[in-house]
């Protein structure tokens, strides 16, 4: 079994379920400030870990080129005073569809070269192997694009479609 190949298919399968998200969502509901996490937010944040979880590690981390700083955390910012991010704009929907086209690239380039049979994450935050943290960054970005797809069937009448491989 090709392990990589595998690791590959279900990351494009879920960055598709999140596309699908993104283009059905209105934009009345896109930027609504009635829910704490915003629709884009949701998927900028589920999209950076998608980002920096792909890397060898967090020294290798190149970010995004349209990145602005604090907007990858929800809720506070995880070091002290552990503030809110200041976020101030929202990222448009063809940002994050420029973003999610920048790892369909990244899947394709970097999966292939992660040593799947390492002992270590890469990242001292998350105690466990390399495989192991490839589907954590699986269930994180599905887990987040759930969210948003309930959001969308429940605010919108909108159902996004399972996307298997």
């Amino acid at each position: 079994m090709d392990l990589s190949n595998a690791i590959q298919t279900q990351f494009h399968a879920a960055l598709t379920m999140l596309e699908r998200a993104v283009n059905a969502c209105p934009d009345t509901l896109w930027d609504d400030a009635t829910y704490t996490n915003r629709f884009w937010h949701i998927a900028y944040h589920a999209l950076f870990y998608v980002h920096l979880y792909l890397q060898k590690s967090e020294e290798t981390f190149v970010p995004w080129a349209k990145q602005r700083p604090e907007y990858q955390f929800m809720g506070s910012v995880p070091w002290p005073p552990h503030e809110p991010p200041a976020i101030d704009e929202a990222y448009s929907q063809a940002d994050i569809r420029e973003y999610i086209a920048v790892l369909r690239e990244q899947i394709d380039s970097v999966i292939p070269t992660l040593d799947l049979a390492s002992p270590s994450s890469g990242f001292y935050w998350l105690p466990f192997s390399k495989l192991e943290l490839q589907f954590y960054n699986l269930r994180h970005l599905q887990s987040h694009t759930g969210e948003l797809c309930e959001r969308l069937d429940t605010a919108a009448g909108i159902a996004i479609d399972w996307v298997g491989q």
